[in-house]
Order: C-alpha cells, then structure tokens, then sequence
C-alpha cells in the first residue's frame, strides 16, 4: 500500500520526523519539510494553545508550495487537559497530519478526517493496531523496540510482518533507524516509510539543550536504558543523564520514581531520552544536510539491492 495520494511527489525520501518533546520546533518542521521529509512536533511542545495556535500560524508561512505535509502529535489521554482547545486549533488550521498516542477517541480521528486531515496513530503491538484500526485511523505507526521515549518491546522483524496481517494501509516504522540504508531495509520489510527521532535530536535545528547532543553522539546502544521508573511507562533514556540526575541506572525501581519530578530529575527535560541506534549517529548536521545525505544513501542501498539477489 501507497503512502497517501496527497503526499506523491513530495518527499525526496519516506521519512517522517518524528514528534519529539522537547525537541521538534518550527525551524525543525519548516527545515524537513523543505528537504523532502514530513516534519512534525508535539502540540505540548507550546505551553499554551495560543502559543501552539503561533506556531502552526509560523509554519505554515514559511512552508513554500510543494513542501511535504507537516504533522502535529495530540496526547489523546485523559490528563492532557488541553485537548479539546488543541484540536480545535488543529481543526482551524487544517493541519494535514495528526499522529495520537497514548489513548484513541474516534469523534477526534473523525474531527480531523473532515476536513481532509490524516489520523496516524503509535502502536506497539498488535491490540494496540487492532483498536486503532476500529477507531478508523488513516494509518499506524509501529514503534519497535530501540525506538527512543516510550518504545514498544517487540523487534521490528516480527511486528511489522504481524502488522500487515490485519492492516494493508500505510504503515510507518520507527525503532533505531538513522541511515539511508536503514530506511531502505524498513521498506524491504513491509513499512512503508521511516519514523525516525533520536537521529533528528543530533541536527542544528532541533531546540535540544546541546548536552543532550553531545550526549547522544557519545552514547551506543548500551548506553540506552528501558525503564518505567522515569516518566511511569517503559522508555528509553540516555544511562549518563539518568547519572547525571543522580539517579542508578542499574538500581532503578520497578516503578515511577517518588524522586522524578523534581526540578532536576524531570523526564526529557533533565533526564534526556534517545533510542539504541545512537551508536550510528556521529555529527550534528543541518536538517537538510542530513536529509539529503539521508535520500543518498537510501537509493544507493535500493541501487544495490538487486546484487544481493546473486
């Protein structure tokens, strides 16, 4: 199955930016999509709906005809108490890409779809994408494990396969993809396009602090730590911010901490998420140079994919 109609002949390569807290802003969203890749950022990333209401307005004025699409991410759940005024902004703007997580609320999908807009939604596991696809979303996104903030435990080459058993519609794939070749290999596995975020944490445009840079660029696989400790649900954080907290990382408790969420042990803002495929991840480029770079390598893998047939 396609990507959507209304995005052929707008991507240089099928990469969606994923929404990262604290880290997706304008200049990221222009900067992507102006390179051929779908930008996109948390509406909380605003912290207020007139700021976020800003934003969209900024966005949308710096896009030039011919962009890719941009998207915003909606934390569905029931503790986001500006969802309502988010959607409504959402739906005044017309934005052309929601992507949800944490909770589904078809009269939200059904809101969006009438004016044109796409629903994509985060799913782990094969209920999650069960339920998703009876609330009616456009598309899911399979967040495998390795992906960085709250990734699902299950690999890549066994949920997307699952996956396209019960759903033949556009299906993205995020979980420690940082290179062209890497992209390529997701499409040979039956997603569609690339959700990817730690590698875009590492480029100028994005608003992270630049210790957690640096930090990403320091750090391999090992380094990354799956605990439910830090924010209530399993995630993945860097091992030297959670020291830096003054935290253990290999005496975490089962748990949410009692001592997360003081001033300087709040997650993603001083204890810094990324996924496992930091290791691959080794300078801080602009957003178009790594999205070229990006296009580049993933034809040349395509290119020589026919060679592997020998």
């Amino acid at each position: 199955m396609p990507l959507p109609q209304s995005w052929q002949g707008r991507l240089s390569v099928p990469v969606v930016a994923a929404p990262q807290f604290l880290v997706s802003g304008p200049d990221y969203v222009v900067e992507a999509c102006k390179a051929g890749v779908v930008g996109t950022f948390p509406a909380l990333n605003q912290r207020t709906n007139e700021g976020f209401d800003a934003w969209l307005t900024e966005i949308e004025a710096r896009l030039p005809a011919g962009a890719a699409p941009y998207g915003v991410n909606l934390i569905v759940h029931r503790s986001n108490a500006r969802l309502e005024a988010d959607l409504a902004t959402v739906v005044r703007h017309k934005v052309p890409l929601i992507i949800t997580s944490l909770g589904l609320r078809p009269e939200l999908i059904q809101a969006i779809q009438a004016y044109g807009g796409l629903v994509f939604h985060d799913v782990t596991t094969r209920r999650h994408a069960e339920k998703a696809i009876e609330a009616g979303v456009d598309g899911l996104i399979a967040v495998s494990a390795g992906a960085g903030g709250h990734a699902g435990r299950i690999s890549a080459f066994a949920l997307v396969p699952e996956l396209r058993t019960i759903w033949q519609g556009p299906l993205l794939l995020g979980g420690a993809i940082s290179t062209g070749s890497q992209i390529a290999a997701a499409r040979l596995l039956g997603a569609d396009a690339a959700y990817i975020g730690t590698r875009f944490i590492a480029v100028k445009e994005s608003m992270a602090p630049e210790g957690h840079k640096q930090m990403v660029l320091a750090a391999s696989a090992a380094d990354i730590v799956y605990t439910p400790a830090i924010s209530g649900v399993p995630a993945n954080f860097l091992r030297a911010s959670i020291e830096a907290a003054g935290l253990d990382p290999d005496h975490l408790p089962e748990t949410r901490s009692e001592h997360v969420g003081d001033h300087d042990k709040r997650p993603w803002k001083n204890i810094w998420s990324a996924g496992q495929g930091v290791g691959a991840i080794q300078d801080v480029p602009s957003m178009a140079d790594l999205c070229a770079r990006m296009g580049a390598e993933y034809r040349a893998a395509l290119n020589a994919a026919p060679g592997l047939a020998a």
